[in-house]
């Protein structure tokens, strides 16, 4: 009988001393690494996220301001040419059937400087070169009478 404790003291003492064993022979640097889905990790894909679509929406913002976007193409109005001649005042000539109207656009306000007929042969837009003189001519006469 005493041989059978004898056998079971030793065998559970193996059994002690086996995690005793096991706990030491760890590395003493070793460091578990950070979870993949963590607070910073979030925050960083978020700003991440946030930093691309204010890229976005800023050039998109850019192309409308400096009209590089294409505008949606009507049959009835077209127009055919703009120029800017302050920061917020544009001269365009439009289409509309066999007409071109020539008008100043500045904010809450649009005004007609000048009608012509359509030139034969123009279907894009075109610069007039020939009847510069003559609108500038139109535009000063329309500043004076507004002026007076």
């Amino acid at each position: 009988m005493q041989t059978r404790y004898w056998i079971a003291s030793i065998l559970f003492g193996l059994m002690f001393s086996l995690g005793v064993h096991a706990t030491t022979t760890e590395k003493p640097n070793y460091a578990s690494p950070s979870p993949v889905i963590s607070t910073e990790h979030t925050l960083q894909m978020i700003g991440g996220l946030l930093v691309v679509l204010a890229i976005i929406l800023s050039i998109t913002w850019l192309l409308k301001r400096f009209s590089l976007l294409p505008a949606t193409p009507s049959s009835a109005l077209k127009v055919v040419s703009a120029t800017a001649i302050g920061q917020r005042e544009r001269v365009v000539v439009v289409e509309i059937q066999d007409t071109w109207l020539v008008l100043g656009v500045a904010p809450g306000h649009i005004s007609k400087l000048h009608s012509l007929s359509k030139p034969v042969g123009t279907s894009e837009k075109i610069n007039l070169p020939a009847t510069e003189s003559e609108f500038s001519v139109k535009l000063n006469e329309s500043i004076h009478k507004s002026n007076v």
